[in-house]
Order: C-alpha cells, then sequence, then structure tokens
C-alpha cells in the first residue's frame, strides 16, 4: 500500500513538472501574502480563528488598507492574532481592547481601528469597556469570537456557555439557578443607540466564511465612510480541544446546540432592514 502510494505520489509529481500546469493562469485561489504572516499554526486543529485571521487579511488587501488599520488584541487566544496579521497591532490588558482600540482611534481618526476579543475576554472581564464603548459609538470595529467557553486558560465556564454545557468550573454543566444564564452580549449591545451594525456569523461553512468576510468588509467601509457608530461583529465558533470532540464532532455541536441559542444574521443595519 505504501509503495502504491509513492509511486502515485511521484507520479503527480512528474505530471506537475512535466506538463507545468503550477503556472498562474491556474491558480484557483491564493493567500493573502502581504496581510498575512507566513508563520506556522499555533491555533489548535479545526479551531475557527486562523479563518477569521485570512478573512481579516483578505479584506485588508481588497481594500488597500493595510497601512491605514490598526487592530487591538487582548488576553486569551485572541492574542496570537500579531503573529498573523501583517498590520500595527497593540495589546491591551485582559477585557480592555475596546477602551484600548477607543483612545488609538480618538488620537488617530483617520486610522481604521478594530479590536479582535474572545468571549471570556469581551463578555466577561470587559464587559463594562464592551457596554460603555458600543454606548458611546465609538467609530471602531469590535470582532467578537463566542465558542462558548473560555480557551486559552483551561476550558472554564464563559458568560456565553450554553445551560447544561459542561467545563472545568461547570463539571456537571451550567445550572442557569446558581450560575445564571449565558449573556447574549450582542443582543445587548443591539439596542444600544450608540451602535450602527451589528451581526452574528460563522466560519465553520464556505456559505458561512462568505457571509463573515462581507460583514468584516462593510464594518470597514462604515468606518472609513465616517461611520455613524460602533460595529460589532460576532463570530460563533467552536473549541474542539476543550469541548473534547474531532473538529468535525464540534462544527456538528455547535450547529445543533450553538447555534439555535446564538442565532446568525444580522441585528442591527444603518438602513434598519435586520434578519
Amino acid at each position: 500500500m505504501n509503495e502504491r502510494r509513492m509511486l502515485d505520489d511521484q507520479h503527480f509529481e512528474t505530471m506537475i513538472e512535466e506538463e507545468s500546469i503550477c503556472t498562474s493562469s491556474n491558480v484557483v485561489y491564493d493567500a493573502p501574502h502581504k496581510a498575512l504572516y507566513d508563520t506556522p499554526m499555533h491555533y489548535c486543529p479545526g479551531c475557527g480563528h486562523g479563518v477569521v485571521h485570512r478573512l481579516l487579511a483578505e479584506v485588508f488587501e481588497e481594500m488597500d488598507i493595510i497601512k491605514e488599520v490598526i487592530g487591538v488584541a487582548p488576553v486569551g487566544c485572541s492574542v496570537l492574532a500579531y503573529n498573523y496579521l501583517n498590520i500595527d497591532m497593540s495589546e491591551a490588558a485582559h477585557g480592555r481592547a475596546s477602551a484600548v482600540a477607543t483612545g488609538i482611534k480618538r488620537v488617530l481618526p483617520d486610522k481604521l481601528v478594530f479590536s479582535y476579543q474572545g468571549d471570556g475576554d469581551l463578555a466577561a472581564i470587559g464587559t463594562g469597556e464592551t457596554i460603555h464603548t458600543c454606548n458611546r459609538g465609538e467609530n471602531i470595529l469590535i470582532l467578537f469570537i463566542n465558542n462558548g467557553i473560555y480557551g486559552m486558560t483551561g476550558g472554564q465556564m464563559a458568560p456565553t456557555t450554553l445551560p447544561g454545557m459542561k467545563s472545568t468550573t461547570s463539571p456537571f454543566g451550567r445550572n442557569v439557578e446558581t450560575m445564571g444564564n449565558p449573556l447574549k452580549i450582542t443582543d445587548l449591545v443591539a439596542q444600544l443607540p450608540g451602535t450602527v451594525y451589528v451581526t452574528r456569523q460563522a466560519v465553520h461553512k464556505p456559505v458561512n466564511v462568505r457571509k463573515t468576510k462581507k460583514a468584516i468588509q462593510k464594518a470597514f467601509e462604515y468606518q472609513q465612510n465616517g461611520g455613524k457608530g460602533t460595529c460589532f461583529i460576532e463570530v460563533v465558533s467552536n473549541c474542539p480541544s476543550n469541548w473534547k470532540m474531532t473538529p468535525l464532532d464540534s462544527n456538528k455541536w455547535m450547529e445543533e446546540n450553538m447555534l439555535p441559542f446564538y442565532p446568525l444574521g444580522d441585528l442591527k443595519t444603518p438602513s434598519g432592514k435586520e434578519n
């Protein structure tokens, strides 16, 4: 079996060399080389962070804003963003990314500023900063990755952990009577007058990847054109490692459990047309 595979691989390599199929005219898709570093992946297999990083890089290149954009990443899995994105980045204390992004935008109003945050960071430690940034209508983008758990620090229960969902600090499942209900932070900020564009997306399927990319592009276009408030994008994602699942099983579990609780779609748009 291994010999057969080696022969097939050699035949494929010979075909590539002789027929010269690796030409620019045959390229179907290429990586965003300018905005994305060629670096080894730090994230766990199947994690949605890598996909979102790539979408950001694609938007930066296609909008030609690499030199105009500034990102802020706090503590958590999201802090690794500066290893991948070839843009100006600033690190913030845990939960304070939107506050730091606010300061940068006010000092450099012509720059396009965004924060990149996880659910434990944004919806727990940074709840106050998040709410007040959105309420003031700061002209920035807040990009929120929601996998329902604290990813980097060991899989503890987060504000977004579902009822009955197990974690290292809720081994028998989240009990809403003693631990409270999950916080739908995106629904909450959509009600604030300072937000202009609020949407919830995902990246587990190609169609969702395209919708998320479109949402990111819209958010930067709104900010680029002066904006009328804060843009807020939630990306419902998975955490195969802390959910103790394979990537495929985690995507299936997310569809069956996370998405019914956190339905995808626009919650608030400048035109007032939500779905």
